[in-house]
């Protein structure tokens, strides 16, 4: 695999799990034991072959004890997928598609669908606030949805629902006290997101946490009608660095996340997508998926070379304040590799060194 560090070295502010932690560790640094600790797992697929990945996808979940405790019979189940900048006038790097680069795979999508529906899930949607209907089009979704049997569903819109659900955040919200959304992102019973290893411009990097800016309608987050996109989340330049990671933060305590699962098969580096500068194709081949997403955030941050701890204005937090420090600060979970239990092949094996949004 082109750009895995050759001969087991260790990218800096990056550590394996292990059992029989080195001693050349720092005291804080040894993992305690497995059992207190949240649980991520790593899985290979060389390609977006349906059959590989499906294994893959089923073999991951497995290891985390299958998804019994997410999905129970006759449940109505969201993936939240994340389609991007849409398909009008952004062009891939040479060779490879929008989901080989900057968007969600629709067969990824499509292996966890088909696990959940075999646990019981009675209704599966597949959505995105997305830029046009002709993201769900051209990127293979409809298609996908139909051999799944889900519904595509556009979060900027109401449908299926006559109006908007109002989702509050709780107790010592940041930015929004409250989010005014689809009623669906309300009334699933279990909630899924499928994001894109990749870095952002702004906040740094994407995963599954941050995949939740696009369950929020454009129009009612924009600092001027017609900005396009989500203005109001970045806020002024000045504000930015500060604000944004916060609204991630009061959207996942509005929706939490009950499963993550992170599309590294193919992907890019440089930025989030083709409306940024600097962007190459990278094959990873990997799919990280676990049920506590800011640990599941830090393993995938960690695959891509960078310390999932370290703050602004280090790598790849460039611009904007670590949105999985401040989430670990308020208790959603860990982004610290000493506290969490990666499964499959360790981060020696897999890593791969991402170029930041310079």
């Amino acid at each position: 695999m082109a750009g895995v560090l050759a001969g087991g070295v260790l990218l800096d502010g990056c550590l394996p799990h292990s059992t029989s932690p080195s001693a050349t560790l720092a005291p804080s640094l040894i993992p305690q034991p497995a059992a207190s600790l949240p649980q991520v797992a790593i899985a290979q697929a060389a390609s977006y072959d349906f059959p590989l990945v499906r294994r893959q996808v089923e073999s991951l979940l497995s290891s985390l004890g299958g998804v019994q405790d997410i999905v129970k019979t006759g449940d109505k189940v969201a993936i939240k997928v994340n389609l991007v900048g849409g398909v009008k006038g952004n062009v891939p790097p040479r060779g490879t598609t929008a989901p080989e680069s900057w968007v969600t795979h629709p067969i990824v999508a499509r292996a966890v669908g088909e696990l959940l529906r075999d646990a019981g899930a009675k209704e599966i949607y597949i959505v995105d606030s997305v830029w046009e209907w002709a993201s769900f089009e051209d990127w293979g979704y409809v298609s996908m949805a139909k051999d799944l049997g889900a519904t595509l569903v556009d979060l900027n819109g109401t449908d299926p629902y006559s109006d908007y659900a109002s989702l509050p955040v709780g107790k010592d919200w940041f930015i929004y006290e409250r989010f005014q959304l689809n009623h669906l992102i309300e009334e699933v019973d279990a909630f899924v997101s499928v994001g894109k290893m990749k870095c952002h411009y702004l906040l740094g990097i994407t995963q599954s946490m941050k995949n939740l800016i696009g369950i929020a309608p454009f129009k009612f987050y924009e600092l001027k009608p017609g900005d396009g996109y989500r203005t109001g989340f970045h806020g002024t330049a000045t504000e930015t660095k500060e604000r944004l990671p916060r609204v991630v933060m009061d959207l996942n305590r509005a929706r939490p996340i009950n499963l993550s699962l992170i599309d590294g098969i193919k992907t890019v580096d440089g930025s989030e997508g083709p409306w940024n500068n600097d962007l190459h194709a990278l094959s990873p081949g990997l799919l990280i998926g676990g049920k506590n997403p800011v640990a599941t955030d830090a393993v995938a941050v960690a695959a891509m070379g960078f310390d999932p701890a370290t703050e602004y204005p280090k790598p790849p937090f460039l611009r904007a304040d670590n949105h999985l420090n401040i989430a670990r600060q308020l208790g959603l979970g860990t982004n610290r590799l000493a506290d969490i239990e990666i499964l499959g092949p360790t981060l020696n094996d897999i890593q791969m060194k991402f170029e930041p949004a310079w």
